[in-house]
């Protein structure tokens, strides 16, 4: 007696269970979400609270200090505290003055050895070059 057999199954329906089944995202749901970006950056450009304000002259010139003193990069600021000390900065100096993490310090250290910013006068003590 011949096995039954099953009812065959399409490549293209193969294809769209596997779709579904693992979240694969189509033409049509990207097209969707590209145009709900665009309509949400319109809204975003559009919106009222993204317009100018009227300021006084001297909230203008507060503005621009703040932002002169956060424009300094992390490079800057920590060549900045090694310059302050005559003798040289140790780590510790370092860290204390910038407020920066282990990792970032020692990566900021490390690229400024390299572009021979800084030069280390010995194990952990830095002098402006």
């Amino acid at each position: 007696m011949p096995k039954k057999r099953g009812k065959s199954v399409s490549f293209d329906a193969m294809v769209k269970f596997f779709m579904r089944h693992y979240n694969v995202p189509t033409k049509n749901d990207i097209t969707n979400l590209s145009a709900k970006i665009d309509r949400l950056e319109t809204m975003l450009k559009s919106s009222p609270a993204l317009t100018k304000s009227k300021r006084s002259s001297k909230d203008i010139t507060t503005t621009k200090k703040s932002i002169s003193k956060s424009s300094l990069t992390a490079s800057d600021m920590v060549l900045e505290a090694i310059k302050k000390s005559k003798q040289g900065a140790d780590f510790a100096e370092i860290q204390a003055a910038t407020g920066f993490g282990e990792k970032k310090l020692r990566n900021i250290i490390f690229r400024l050895n390299q572009i021979k910013k800084i030069k280390r006068k010995n194990r952990g003590v830095y002098i402006a070059a």
